[in-house]
């Protein structure tokens, strides 16, 4: 259960132990959405004024992305530690870049978008198939992790002044 009555929460702390579906309507199109069970949030969240409360907790959950070398489906795990602050739109700081805004007099805190966001923001951007992995070849692009190519080596065109500066000194 990821919403919460907000009139409880100005009363009491409240434990946050739920998941954000994968096929929660929350998620866009383009994002990296957890594989299996979900998003696992984990977590306190309590008043932090008026109009204002805190979730301290954690994300745990797997993504599938593509390798960046050579485009294989990985599965990484994502595990993060989140501090998020919300306001009532109505308050001065509710346009605080680091906070969420929910709508004045609202009853319910839903948190599936804070989540959503937190877990974008979480998933490793460039993840590997594995540490060594060679990728693809730059010439003719095949998958050198099957197997060597025939292309011959071409040395990197940016390195050229300082191959011209190792003949000279030689």
């Amino acid at each position: 259960m990821l919403c919460f009555d907000i009139r409880s929460l100005e009363a009491r702390a409240a434990s946050v132990d739920g998941v954000l579906d994968p096929s929660d309507p929350v998620w866009e199109a383009d994002d990296t959405r957890p594989a299996g069970a979900g998003v696992w949030v984990t977590g306190r969240l309590s008043a932090a004024g008026h109009g204002r409360f805190y979730l301290s907790g954690r994300l745990e959950g797997a993504a599938i992305t593509d390798c960046r070398r050579c485009l294989a489906e990985v599965t990484v795990a994502v595990s993060e530690d989140v501090h998020m602050l919300f306001a009532e739109s109505s308050l001065d700081d509710a346009d605080d870049q680091d906070g969420f805004p929910f709508p004045a007099g609202a009853r319910e805190l839903d948190l599936c978008p804070a989540v959503r966001e937190e877990w974008l923001l979480a998933v490793p951007s460039f993840a590997l198939c594995r540490e060594d992995c060679q990728g693809f070849c730059a010439t003719c692009g095949a998958d050198r992790n099957t197997g060597a190519c025939t292309c011959a080596p071409s040395p990197d065109p940016r390195w050229a002044g300082l191959r011209e500066q190792r003949s000279s000194d030689a």
